[in-house]
């Protein structure tokens, strides 16, 4: 079975580098069309359930905003 995950995104530590976007293989994360609090748009998951808890979008965060949880599969 594929894994799921879970991705959040602290918006307002994201400073819309979109370094995560370009590195998620299953296309979660889109750009977010709401200003954060700096004027910034920051990345948002949106395609929640293709998320496959890679982790590609957290190592590639440098403000480190990113978490990621590894859901458990329906038995």
């Amino acid at each position: 079975m594929a894994r799921r995950g879970k991705v959040e995104i602290d918006r307002e530590l994201c400073k819309g580098c979109y370094l995560c976007i370009r590195a998620c293989p299953v296309k979660v994360l889109e750009t977010d069309t709401v200003v954060n609090s700096t004027g910034t748009y920051p990345s948002k998951p949106v395609h929640t359930e293709k998320c496959i808890a890679c982790g590609n979008c957290y190592e590639v965060c440098p403000d480190v905003c990113i978490t990621i949880y590894e859901l458990e599969e329906a038995v």
